[in-house]
């Protein structure tokens, strides 16, 4: 009977994470066609970036305080709906302004469907978290794995990148209906303190996690919505477009196997050789394999996929480190996965303007900076906390 009872919230859960992380792994290429369909300039390809980000973390502080106040369900159906109107609008849109508008709608919606999916699983499985919330990032993957090729299938079809997200648009009509007929419990959102968070700024590793985080995310919004850029711009033993496109499709369909199979990984990695270390390995070799990979691209196109086994990780790796530096948990980190959203936004812009200036072969050595930045952040970091962060962690609790 429990099984039965908690099975709509199940299938939101899943459905949820599939679709952001099908919506994640293919911003990239949609705009690659984007860019040639409504001649977005790569100024314009960053500012779209820009906006998402921006709609994505707004999303995220609303959609918490909303959840608590009026329910999952309504947040769940609110969020749907959101994201339904701007694939719509984005599907529809001719001209680049109302391409912009309707794409910070996007990312509203993925936003509050991503806090209202993470608000399911302690809230209908509080005895198996973890067990659940593995489950989720196995279906994030598939999601992530699936799609660009589904995607890319279309593409050599014939049919318009506006279509999948239309596609789209009309499978959440049928969520928002499955929603609305089932009973969905109440979820559990981690509040924002913003005292705790003030007062965490004076711990300076906590500080350095909060960085760790922004350049993580930096790297990984650049290198994920600019990566087809990237490589349409090679000439690659003069490749096709259409051939490009199958490469950009395969090369990120492996780089999400390898990114959830590392997530699911990671906590037996960090336990064996502990955060630290974890962080120091992992953004080294994501910086290796980023760099060899673009200065070897002729020869060595394929190895960006490797990439993703060693960003996977990282955040989650530097989350339980935070966690562990502050006793006040999520509730500070809250604020910190906020600057880390808003940090996103302006990699995506300056990736942008960078590559518009000096062509997106120059613009793309910029995800190779941030990960550096990362890796000279990660050897700085402490596995436990100082002795005036152990005060600081008792102020902030009072």
């Amino acid at each position: 009977m429990a099984a039965l009872r908690n099975l709509p919230a199940l299938i939101i859960m899943l459905f949820s994470m599939f679709l952001l992380g099908g919506i994640s792994s293919t911003k990239g290429i949609i705009l690659e066609e984007v860019k040639r369909d409504i001649g977005l300039g790569m100024d314009e390809f960053g500012l779209v970036v820009f906006i998402f980000q921006w709609g994505f973390v707004l999303a995220s502080v609303i959609t918490g305080y909303y959840s608590d106040k009026y329910g999952l369900k309504l947040m769940t159906i609110i969020g749907s709906l959101i994201m339904g109107i701007g694939l719509l609008g984005t599907g529809s849109a001719g001209a680049v302004a109302f391409f912009l508008g309707f794409y910070m709608v996007v990312g509203f919606g993925l936003g509050a469907m991503t806090v209202a999916s993470n608000a399911v699983v302690p809230a209908v499985y509080p005895k198996k978290q973890g067990m659940m919330f593995n489950i989720s990032m196995g279906i994030y993957g598939v999601g992530m794995f699936l799609t660009p090729i589904i995607l890319n299938a279309m593409f050599a079809a014939g049919i318009s990148w506006r279509w999948f997200y239309v596609g789209i648009a009309i499978l959440l009509v049928v969520f928002i209906l499955y929603v609305v007929s089932v009973k969905v419990p109440e979820g559990k959102v981690d509040k924002i303190n913003i005292g705790a968070f003030v007062t965490m700024l004076r711990n300076t590793q906590f500080l350095f996690v909060m960085l760790f985080l922004v350049f993580y995310v930096s790297a990984e919004v650049a290198f994920m919505n600019f990566f087809p850029s990237y490589l349409q711009s090679l000439n690659l033993d003069e490749a096709s477009p259409a051939e490009k496109s199958a490469m950009v499709a395969t090369i990120i369909s492996v780089f999400s196997v390898l990114f959830t199979l590392g997530r699911l990984a990671g906590g037996f990695i960090t336990g064996y050789i502990g955060e630290k270390r974890t962080l120091i390995l992992f953004s080294l070799l994501a910086l290796i394999v980023v760099t060899l990979s673009k200065y070897f691209a002729n020869e060595w196109i394929y190895m960006f996929a490797a990439a993703g086994l060693f960003f996977s990780v990282l955040f989650p790796t530097a989350t339980g480190l935070g966690t562990k530096l502050s006793e006040t948990g999520g509730s500070a980190l809250g604020l910190v996965y906020v600057a880390a959203g808003i940090g996103g936004a302006f990699a995506g812009w300056i990736v942008g303007a960078v590559s518009e200036a000096f062509g997106p072969e120059k613009g793309f050595n910029l995800p190779i900076i941030f990960l550096a930045i990362l890796f000279v952040i990660s050897l700085v970091l402490k596995d436990k906390p100082d002795a005036d962060a152990v005060q600081l962690n008792s102020k902030a609790t009072k």
